[in-house]
């Protein structure tokens, strides 16, 4: 009886503690997706990188470079989308209710504007033209700053009464430099949602 006895308490022991682990598990948050580790990267304007480059650099070493060329004219637009695809025009993700924040690791010799696009009304691609909810990154050009940017910071055009992101319908992230220099440079380690 005693020894019948043992092996319940065992038992109920092991099975106890498989079911702490298990609940364990759902307590620990999710890192969340780093957009500089699974999503390709796209570039328009005055940069010395292009797209293949950016990429290449990202595949090996983890980090997106860019660098405005000489004497440039126009603004430089790093963007990316936050649902993979075939081109720089995807699929818009709802992000959960809990979702607060972006985290971002840069750094920039000048300051970036972070566009915040929204998915159209289809819920197949991105909004085009116009302005959309947006934020600054100031300058950092001698360390890697990293910033938590709550979504409710994202407002139509930067202003403070703004329209408000749609986090329930958000396509792709713009890093604009609207007036780069030469060698004004944008890099960037993460970018975590």
């Amino acid at each position: 009886m005693k020894i019948k006895t043992q092996i319940e308490i065992y038992s109920l022991l092991v099975l106890l503690s498989f079911g702490f682990l298990l609940s364990g598990f759902t307590f620990v948050k999710d890192p969340g997706k780093d957009l500089v580790k699974t999503s390709v990267w796209y570039i328009a304007g005055p940069a010395i990188e292009n797209q293949e480059t950016i990429n290449k650099v990202r595949e090996e070493k983890g980090i997106i470079k860019v660098t405005a060329k000489d004497n440039p004219l126009g603004e430089i637009e790093l963007n990316v989308l936050i649902t993979s695809s075939d081109s720089n025009d995807g699929a818009p993700v709802n992000l959960p209710d809990d979702s607060r924040f972006v985290r971002i690791t840069y750094k920039s010799s000048q300051l970036i504007k972070l566009q915040a696009r929204e998915g159209n009304e289809e819920g197949t691609g991105c909004v085009h033209g116009g302005s959309h909810p947006r934020v600054d990154l100031a300058p950092s050009p001698n360390q890697f700053k990293t910033i938590k940017i709550p979504w409710t910071a994202f407002r139509q055009d930067g202003l403070p009464n703004g329209k408000l992101l749609n986090i329930h319908n958000l396509c792709k992230f713009n890093f604009v430099n609207y007036n780069p220099v030469s060698g004004a440079f944008l890099e960037i380690k993460s970018v975590t949602l």
